[in-house]
């Protein structure tokens, strides 16, 4: 078989648009419309995006109940506190490692090392 065996097949415009008039019904969907025409599911994607009919495109919908609504607001509130405590946690180590590079060169230690084996830190 060659390259140029292949069959390419040319849809009109109306046939076009009946198919997206068949999908605007919700009778069919892309997958049941591309077997019944054999037409692939990407190409009715192209029509639709060519049509600019982006209602037909698939949409992803959450629904949510309030349970769920109210656990999320929880758990980002709890990570909100929790990026609180690792910041100050944070500042907190900063802030004593300066005190301890301060106190060593104060007290003559070559290092803050020095100062820790020391002091046993």
């Amino acid at each position: 078989m060659y390259k140029n065996d292949r069959v390419t097949r040319r849809y009109s415009e109306p046939f076009k648009l009946k198919i997206l008039a068949e999908l605007t019904t919700g009778k069919y969907n892309k997958y049941q419309l591309g077997k019944l025409y054999s037409i692939a599911p990407t190409t009715i994607n192209e029509w639709i995006k060519k049509y600019d009919r982006k209602d037909l495109m698939n949409t992803r919908v959450m629904v949510e109940t309030n349970d769920e609504i109210s656990r999320i607001k929880a758990l980002q509130k709890e990570i909100e506190q929790l990026k609180k405590l690792l910041l100050k946690k944070d500042l907190d180590q900063m802030v004593e490692e300066s005190y301890l590079e301060v106190a060593a060169k104060k007290l003559g230690y070559k290092s803050v090392l020095e100062l820790k084996k020391k002091l046993n830190i």
